[in-house]
Parts: C-alpha cells; structure tokens; sequence
C-alpha cells in the first residue's frame, strides 16, 4: 500500500509540473465568490432579457436554463382563445348576394336588402372556442337549423342553434351547424340569389351564399 501511494503521489506532482510548465503559472482553482458573482450577473442579464420571475422553490440554475423559453410560454398563454368564451358582438351579416339575413317574429329566415331593417341586427354570441350563437335582437329569436338543414327561429338557445364560426380566405364568415351533418358534410348558412334560405345540404363552403360579412349596426 505504501508503494501505491508513493506512486500516487508521484504521478500528482509530475501533473501539477506539466500543468505549471505547459500554462507558466500554477493552476489555481477560481474562488467561490467570483464564480456567484458572475452566476448573478447572468441571471440579471436573463431577466433583463424577458427571463421568467422567481417564485417559491426557485431554482436561478434550472431558470437559467430556461430563461430563453420562459417568455414564448408566456407569450403562447397571452394568445389563448379561452378569453372568446362569452364575447358578444351585434352585427348585421351581409351577404356575398348582397342580402342582410333577417328573423322575424314568426321565426322565418330570409333575406334583406333593407340597409337598417330592425330584424336583421343580430347579437352574435362566442358560446365556445369558434361556436358561436346567432340572435335577432328584435324578436329574440334565435338561429337554428334543423337535422335536414332547414333554417328556423327557435324561442329557446339548444343544441341547433351553435354554429362553427369561421374566416374564409376572402375575408367572409361562413356558419356551419356544429350538431347536424348531411353524409358526414357539413350544413351552411345559406342565402341563394333572390335572398331566400337554402338548404343546408345544399350549401358548400366555397359558394358565394354561404360567405357573409359581419358588418357594425350604423
């Protein structure tokens, strides 16, 4: 045993005098207090940077790491569309056919052409992410297509009265049933060319009677 640590300590000072020889001067290990002085002028600089805040249990290494990603995770929360829930907008839907959609009191959904006609102002309610809920603010009658696509004025919000809200390429809105399918295709929002509804299996998201505009009351 004497042997091996006379070895050890043998092969220790010929790597000590090889490190000396090979750098000019000694190696000498940094103290503590500068290592934590430039750890703190890191997580600064991270902070500075849009770092994310310490909290209970902080860890300033692990939010070093993840410094550059605190403020996306951030950022991508801010973007959620949660807050839409229960947004309300009241606006007239225009037409690609140059007619206001419009419920009157009995229920039937036509067209207008009518700029101001009190049936056409709807309250457009956001009921979940991209379903909205469509209501005559006149009659208090709200939109609703039936299981064969007819539209209808139904006297109490169900489940035929969500619509999937979406923005077409050119800018138009299309509205389609959220509950009801034809052959696994999607029903539409439908105002042919002499304003009238049309069925809603007849309706393709590209045609022209299913693009409208939600424009503001005036």
């Amino acid at each position: 045993m004497c042997g091996w640590m006379a070895a050890d300590a043998g092969l220790r000072s010929n790597l000590t005098s090889a490190g000396t020889a090979h750098l000019g001067r000694p190696l000498r290990r940094r103290p503590p207090a500068l290592c934590l002085a430039c750890l703190s002028l890191l997580l600064l600089a991270g902070a500075a940077l849009g770092g994310c805040p310490a909290g209970p249990g902080h860890d300033p290494l692990r939010a070093l790491a993840r410094s550059t990603n605190c403020s996306w995770t951030l950022e991508r929360h801010a973007r959620s569309y949660n807050h839409l829930e229960g947004d309300v907008r009241l606006r007239r839907l225009y037409s690609a056919n140059k007619f206001f959609l419009c419920i009157d009191k009995t229920g039937k959904v036509d067209g207008t052409r009518r700029k101001n006609y009190p049936d056409s102002l709807m309250e457009i309610r956001s009921v979940s992410v991209g379903v909205v809920a469509i209501k005559s603010v006149s009659t208090g009658l709200y939109l609703a297509m039936s299981k064969k696509g007819t539209l209808f004025g139904s006297v109490r919000y169900n489940p035929s009265c969500k619509f999937k809200e979406r923005i077409e390429e050119n800018g138009y809105n299309t509205y389609a049933s959220l509950r009801w399918r034809h052959n696994g295709r999607q029903m539409f929002v439908s105002l042919n060319g002499r304003g009238k509804p049309r069925r809603g299996h007849k309706a393709r998201r590209r045609h022209p009677s299913t693009h409208f505009l939600p424009m503001l009351p005036t």
